[in-house]
């Protein structure tokens, strides 16, 4: 297991409670914490579970060497496991057989390299975020490969580590994580394992609680990352739309506030779509924004120190 942190919270205690709980046995704990004195100002008040204390790590690094893709490939070097799992700090196992259902399709079918979970809203979730949880993350279950890429666009490539289980010989084969990216590393190595002939697993049957209630602000900072990431890897994302699917998204969730009689909630909606439309268009022009305005309006500034 390997799980990047910031800041984490008591709720990420309960997710090591849970992983200690796990039906299918977990050889290690890795941690890779961004600034020490928060994450021993937790530890100082909830220690590190009995349960997983023995298997369990911390690296802690500083908010200059972090990196999306960077950590996540350096914690990797750093195991000899044939199989890995990635995690966020927010994601909570909704029960002790996470591991043992995300590993599954690895083990059953050779041409799987990465197997990622369903994301159920969590508790506070707003009823639009609610919706979008659903949308991305569907009850049914599906593999997909480079074949996909012409009916599904860049959702062929959709593959969130926020907990993603991945074969590791597999993994070096595609070069692993980029060293550097602002966002979506986790779409990146997937579009690799698949142009190798290998194929992406949804396994919605392997589930966590994830979701957050983003503001305009946010949403806007978030989606000029994502398409800032989408434009220095053409080799990825270069002719596949992504627009079409948020509208169709956008659509559903206007369909679905009005069936739940909430259409009151549809002009606060409208408007964080636009925010993100806005982050993503500019974004994608990236390079005609001088660099101390794109720290500005990024949710990552570092990146471009």
């Amino acid at each position: 297991m390997i799980i990047p942190t910031y800041r984490p919270d008591e709720r990420f205690i309960r997710t090591l409670e849970l992983l200690g709980a796990s039906t299918y046995p977990i050889a290690h704990i890795r941690i890779i914490n961004t600034e020490r004195r928060y994450f021993e100002e937790l530890t100082e008040e909830h220690s590190i579970p009995a349960s997983v204390r023995s298997i369990t790590s911390v690296i802690h690094i500083t908010p200059e060497e972090f990196d999306h893709g960077g950590t996540r490939r350096m914690a990797v070097e750093q195991s000899d496991s044939d199989y890995f799992v990635m995690m966020t700090q927010d994601a909570l196992p909704c029960d002790g057989t996470l591991i043992e259902k995300l590993i599954a399709p690895l083990n059953l079918d050779d041409g799987i390299a990465v197997s990622y979970a369903r994301q159920l809203p969590a508790p506070g979730a707003s009823e639009t975020e609610k919706y979008i949880r659903g949308f991305n993350y569907p009850a049914r279950p599906v593999v997909k490969s480079s074949r996909d890429v012409y009916t599904l666009g860049v959702k062929a490539y959709f593959c969130s580590n926020v907990c993603a289980a991945y074969r590791r010989t597999y993994y070096d084969e595609a070069g692993g994580f980029v060293s550097r990216t602002i966002f979506n590393e986790d779409m990146i190595l997937a579009a690799a394992l698949m142009k190798k002939g290998y194929s992406v697993s949804y396994t919605a049957g392997a589930c966590v609680y994830h979701s957050h209630n983003y503001n305009c602000r946010q949403q806007f900072k978030r989606n000029f990352d994502l398409a800032v990431s989408q434009a220095e890897h053409p080799e990825v994302f270069a002719g596949v739309s992504s627009e079409s699917e948020g509208m169709r998204m956008v659509r559903g969730c206007i369909a679905h506030l009005k069936s739940v009689h909430k259409p009151y909630l549809i002009p606060g909606f409208i408007l964080n779509c636009g925010a993100r439309f806005l982050g993503f268009r500019l974004g994608k022009k990236y390079k005609l924004i001088p660099k101390g305005i794109r720290r500005l309006i990024s949710s990552q500034p570092l990146y471009w120190a």
